[in-house]
């Protein structure tokens, strides 16, 4: 499980080819760590990349063609060993390829090449996905970096504040105890109400695991400190995106997830191309999408 590293003046990044997960953001003058450190007490992770399905299956499975296909949550690319493609100063590319053993639970060849770009204080997260089937490819695809939230041990995550690119309210869904997202009737508890985008960190935000902001309601989350000064920005054209942090665990970080996709609803009971918010690639098709980490 080779390790790679791209840095510059201002930042060191590592990158494991293990799930081509990105590991590491430290700033070259402070020595702060944005990224968190994945010590399995809390979570194992850092920012795995969700591939080819974000989030649960009902029933821990799908149906397609006929045929009834088992799958974990969030897929199986954060579990494989990817190649190096290409590498220079400030870029790096990894790719991974359909095996055997993935065409037995996902029936379709594809190209996965997973990249990170180091321009200064930004990370941009590249993801292609290439259908090399001869048929249809559905697919989801999603980040999960986790944040460090207090920074250097400073004050406690309720000292944090949210900052959204919008200072209307955001309707969120809510998962529940079998990992499917809960739709209600309108619901007014369901709503994060801001003051002008802002938001601080309520100690009980993720009691019922993450929180599903569909419908291109924002575009730009950021994680700002107990002076209100950010520090950090995730900036995506993602449709949706999650908030999370282990449920009941006191855990020192906030993860912010932009998704092409997200786990069943609790009533779905469709195939594989009914998915809501799922992706489909034609033959020789490819979707190329990325996100930006900017450290402030």
């Amino acid at each position: 499980m080779a390790t790679h590293t791209l840095c510059n003046e201002a930042l060191t990044l590592q990158i494991n080819e293990f799930g081509a997960e990105l590991t590491s953001i430290r700033d070259n003058q402070t020595n702060t760590e944005y990224l968190w450190n994945g010590d399995p007490s809390y979570w194992k992770r850092h920012a795995p990349i969700l591939f080819p399905f974000v989030g649960g299956l009902k029933n821990k499975s799908y149906r397609y063609d006929g045929k009834i296909y088992p799958m974990s949550q969030h897929g199986f690319a954060r579990d494989m060993e990817f190649t190096l493609q290409s590498k220079s100063d400030k870029e790096i590319w990894l790719s991974l390829d359909a095996t055997k053993e993935t065409l037995e639970i996902y029936p379709f060849r594809f190209r996965l090449e997973l990249g990170y770009r180091l321009e200064g204080k930004t990370i941009t997260a590249l993801w292609r996905v290439i259908n090399q089937d001869k048929k249809t490819m559905y697919f989801s695809i999603g980040g999960h970096p986790a944040f460090n939230c207090p920074l250097n041990g400073i004050g406690k995550q309720s000292d944090y504040y949210l900052q959204f690119d919008t200072d209307q309210p955001l309707h969120y869904l809510l998962i529940n105890e079998d990992g499917m997202a809960v739709k209600k009737p309108f619901d007014p508890q369901e709503i994060l109400e801001t003051d002008q985008g802002l938001l601080a960190i309520d100690p009980h935000m993720f009691d019922q695991d993450a929180l599903i902001i569909e419908n291109d309601q924002c575009h730009q989350v950021s994680l700002l400190d107990p002076t209100k000064k950010p520090y950090l920005t995730v900036s995506f054209d993602a449709p949706l995106f999650g908030l999370w942090s282990p449920a009941g665990k006191n855990a020192p970080f906030i993860c912010i997830e932009p998704w092409y996709g997200r786990c069943d609803s609790s009533e779905f009971n469709g195939t594989l191309e009914d998915r809501e918010w799922g992706n489909k690639l034609e033959i020789n098709e490819r979707m190329e999408v990325s996100y930006r980490i900017i450290i402030e």
